[in-house]
């Protein structure tokens, strides 16, 4: 049976969930709703797709994903599906679902074309992806669509090396995949360098490094340590590697 993720940057306060849930509650009552992240880099659709195309691997095929990061909405953008790899992606057609495209070896766009009696120019998570993403879940979704073709994501980089995602602990995720190239490379960002460690028990006491996370990618930490208050770090900072 399907599963309905959700990924927002709505914050774990608010009723914007909540209002999301109720409404696949009613729609597709028999599939469980998991609420994967609600921090997403709030209003950053770029550094969010990075984030969601790491995430998306711990799910099976068939999981239908929820997504809104979406700064444009009420806007002209496009309201869309992807399925790549035999999952299904809701949201906007802001780039937030680019890096999941990219990355596929297979992914089929479609458009939204439904559009709900009540629509909310603000709330299109609620009144718009919510409802489609049941109907999804309950294989009732082809007339809502419309499959279109894409010829814009040459330039998308399958890979972004900077910061993409500050952790609850202050660990600094990246948006670059770890590959065996990168093995025992000195990293740098901000002008600090560091080494790279496989665990945190490696590194001496409030000593920063780099290491591959449990997603695949390149992340920054300290040591019993926040890494964003001990190196300053912000979203977007770039990262290189030396020997």
């Amino acid at each position: 049976m399907p599963i309905i993720v959700l990924f927002t940057d709505f914050g774990p306060s608010g009723p914007y969930t909540g209002q999301m849930e109720v409404v696949l509650r009613q729609l597709a009552p028999a599939h469980p709703v998991i609420n994967l992240l609600s921090n997403a880099p709030v209003a950053n659709p770029r550094a969010s797709s990075y984030l969601l195309a790491a995430l998306r691997h711990s799910f099976p095929e068939d999981s239908i994903f929820l997504t809104v990061i979406d700064p444009g909405v009420g806007s002209g953008r496009k309201a869309v599906v992807l399925r790549a790899d035999g999952q299904y992606f809701v949201g906007p057609d802001n780039g937030l679902l680019n890096t999941v495209a990219v990355q596929s070896r297979q992914a089929q766009w479609l458009e939204i074309i439904w559009k709900p009696e009540q629509c909310s120019m603000s709330f299109h998570g609620r009144d718009l992806f919510a409802p489609v993403a049941a109907r999804l879940a309950c294989n009732t979704a082809d007339d809502l669509l419309k499959p279109f073709a894409r010829h814009d994501l040459a330039a998308w980089p399958e890979d972004l090396p900077e910061v993409i995602y500050f952790d609850h602990y202050g660990n600094a995720m990246t948006g670059l995949r770890y590959h065996e190239d990168l093995a025992g490379k000195r990293l740098t960002i901000n002008g600090i360098a560091m080494a790279q460690a496989n665990t945190f028990s490696a590194a001496a006491e409030h000593q920063a490094f780099w290491y591959k996370n449990a997603n695949g990618l390149v992340e920054i930490a300290v040591n019993q340590g926040s890494a964003r208050q001990q190196l300053g770090l912000e979203l977007g900072d770039g990262i290189s590697f030396v020997l």
